[in-house]
């Protein structure tokens, strides 16, 4: 019991999501992140964004006026959120579809001073990472064994999320290919009609020239 209980902990941590980045961002750059989420399956996103300070060559808290333009789309290309932001915040959604989500993130203004840089702090969290337990454990005043239990039924919750996904990708991956064979296979008999009108026009045209020869 006690190695199913900890395979089944390796496998949570492999297939949930969660990191912590920074980047810099110019005036009117756009930067995009791509993440793959299960159906039914909750992305926050935290954010932070700093001000470059030539004077000490750092970054330093942002202006009040400075914010992120925030756009999510998702596998169907369609757009789930698109707000602007203040210059710190948190971001939720919930995912209608499985598939690739782009998260899309660029500044609210075309003036910052000086053409200033910018540095975003940005921590993305998939699946039961982006519940706080310690708020649902005071709002639904949970003992310590209870939330314990409501932290495994979500996981096991999500590892069943994350392998129906994992069949949605083999269908998807299954059919592309069948459509791929598919095409190849036409495009053979296709090649091989077109190579076959070609010997018989040409055995006609030989055959009619030198019919003509013996004539002469």
């Amino acid at each position: 019991m006690l190695k199913q209980l900890i395979a089944l902990l390796v496998l949570v941590s492999t297939c949930s999501s969660v990191f912590g980045l920074y980047f810099h961002i110019a005036e009117t750059e756009r930067k995009c992140f791509i993440e793959e989420v299960p159906d039914e399956t909750t992305v926050i996103v935290n954010y932070k964004v700093e001000l470059y300070d030539p004077r000490s060559n750092g970054f330093m808290p942002s202006s009040p006026g400075i914010g992120m333009h925030v756009e999510v789309r998702d596998s169907d290309d369609k757009i789930i959120l698109s707000r602007v932001y203040s210059s710190e915040g948190r971001i939720s959604f919930t995912s209608h579809t499985p598939g690739e989500h782009v998260i899309c993130m660029y500044s609210n203004s075309t003036s910052w001073f000086s053409g200033a840089q910018l540095r975003v702090h940005l921590d993305i969290q998939v699946g039961e990472h982006a519940i706080d337990y310690a708020s649902v454990a005071q709002k639904e005043k949970l003992t310590e064994l209870q939330l314990r239990i409501r932290q495994l039924l979500d996981q096991v919750d999500q590892i069943t999320k994350e392998q129906n996904y994992q069949r949605y990708r083999e269908e998807r991956f299954r059919q592309t290919s069948e459509s791929t064979n598919s095409r190849v296979l036409w495009w053979s008999v296709a090649q091989t009609v077109v190579l076959v009108c070609m010997g018989f026009w040409q055995m006609r045209h030989l055959k009619s020239f030198f019919e003509a020869k013996k004539l002469v």
